[in-house]
């Protein structure tokens, strides 16, 4: 079972951190995410799914 976010954008964040992960692996995680929300205009809920989601699957 996996989880599918809700809404284009978010989706679209999902895969540009994944691919930003793989091209640039020295980079800081976090700043990934925070430019993820910034690039795809997340709203609070959405980024803070993408935080979630993303950290649980780096631990």
């Amino acid at each position: 079972m996996t989880i599918q976010p809700e809404g284009e954008e978010i989706r679209k964040a999902v895969k540009w951190v994944s691919e930003e992960r793989q091209f640039e692996q020295g980079k800081d995680l976090n700043k990934i995410i925070e430019e993820a929300c910034i690039k795809f205009d997340l709203s609070p809920k959405e980024a803070e799914f993408l935080r979630r989601f993303v950290l649980g699957k780096a631990c």
